[in-house]
């Protein structure tokens, strides 16, 4: 059997209509999972649905913001193998300005969300044994910089979260583990070169050895962690930054 297969597994995917859980779908689909994506824009995740290819695929549109959505979820969908916790935001507030509002936006999608998705359906007992989920982490929880602050908290927080699910559901082999990603070319890298000109963009890259990621690197690696292949693997994190942090 090949180790990295991912047939007859069925595998759930956050913030799938774009970027990198658009991309994971994509390549787990290909390595032979059945996928499930859910994310708020209807039009884009068709999108990504008709790029699959065939089986029982589906889709569900949610804001998982909302809890009765994610009970949605969990009362619709068949017992699964794996999740990657791909949806999230990125907005910077210098720490002078941050109150309960900011703290509240950044903490819900980025940590609160992954959290009581998770949970829930580890409750209702919809993970199976030898299970694997993924948290998509940054970089940024190690190297903060100004104005990231509650966006480097958040993810520090499914750091640890994810260390506590690994001890937690070792005995049922669930596996959790995170990928730490510096800059993908993703919709929010083209969203940050025009906000920051393209020019500051190059600079920043050109301090990347092997150039900025793209989102089949981080998919391909995803589908590893999904895979039998990394069954002794678990709550650790991966750094995906293409030399970016190798020499600090």
């Amino acid at each position: 059997m090949n180790p990295f297969s991912l047939e007859n597994k069925t595998i759930l995917i956050t913030g799938a209509s774009s970027g990198i859980g658009a991309k994971t779908a994509e390549v787990v689909a290909n390595q032979g999972a059945t996928v499930i994506l859910t994310a708020r824009n209807e039009e884009r995740l068709n999108e990504v649905l008709k790029k699959l290819p065939t089986g029982n695929h589906q889709i569900i549109l949610a804001d998982l913001t909302d809890e009765e959505a994610i009970k949605k979820i969990v009362t619709q969908i068949p017992n699964i193998d794996g999740i990657v916790h791909s949806s999230g935001i990125v907005t910077h507030f210098p720490t002078k300005f941050i109150g309960k509002k900011q703290i509240s936006e950044m903490f819900a999608i980025n940590y609160e969300v992954p959290v009581i998705l998770t949970s829930s359906l580890l409750k209702s007992k919809k993970v199976n044994k030898g299970s694997s989920i993924v948290f998509m982490s940054s970089v940024a929880c190690n190297f903060p910089n100004k104005g990231g602050a509650l966006y480097s908290g958040a993810k520090a927080a499914i750091n640890s979260f994810s260390k506590t699910l690994a001890l937690e559901h070792a005995p049922q082999k669930i596996r959790s583990n995170v990928i730490l990603a510096a800059m993908v070319k993703t919709p929010l890298f083209d969203e940050a070169e025009r906000t920051v000109t393209k020019e500051l963009m190059d600079k920043h890259g050109a301090q990347y050895p092997l150039g900025f990621g793209e989102t089949e690197d981080v998919a391909n690696t995803i589908a590893f962690l999904l895979s039998p292949a990394s069954k002794w693997i678990t709550g650790t994190h991966i750094v995906m930054d293409g030399g970016l942090t190798a020499g600090m």
